[in-house]
């Protein structure tokens, strides 16, 4: 998967805004203003944090070894993927959904409702 296509796909979920707060080349995805899924490109490759379920995030790191604790957030909820191309691209989009999914899930019942 390109950083492009990445890109493209997570700015394709709905209401997902995209920053660089962390400085230029770090792409951060929100929605409702609470981060999802980050993402970077440089000299080690294409390498994206998701947030994750506690205990799926450990099942998915012991099957997949391009799947790590969090890069600099949360060991417990976050996981970094490293996308070498060894995870498959429809398995990366449903663990990019389960990350939306979990934050969306997480914010107001008003703020829901108003992004609906």
């Amino acid at each position: 998967m390109s950083p492009s296509t990445l890109g493209k796909l997570l700015l394709s979920l709905p209401h997902v805004e995209q920053s660089e707060p962390f400085g230029p080349g770090v792409f951060v995805q929100k929605v409702g203003g609470k981060m999802f899924a980050l993402y970077t490109y440089d000299d080690d490759g294409l390498r994206m944090n998701l947030k994750c379920d506690p205990d799926r995030a450990i099942e998915l790191r012991e099957q997949h070894e391009s799947i790590i604790p969090g890069y600099h957030m949360s060991k417990k909820h976050w996981n970094t993927l490293i996308l070498d191309g060894s995870l498959d691209a429809v398995f990366v989009k449903e663990l990019i959904q389960h990350s939306y999914d979990l934050v969306f899930a997480s914010l107001t019942k008003k703020l829901r409702e108003s992004l609906s």
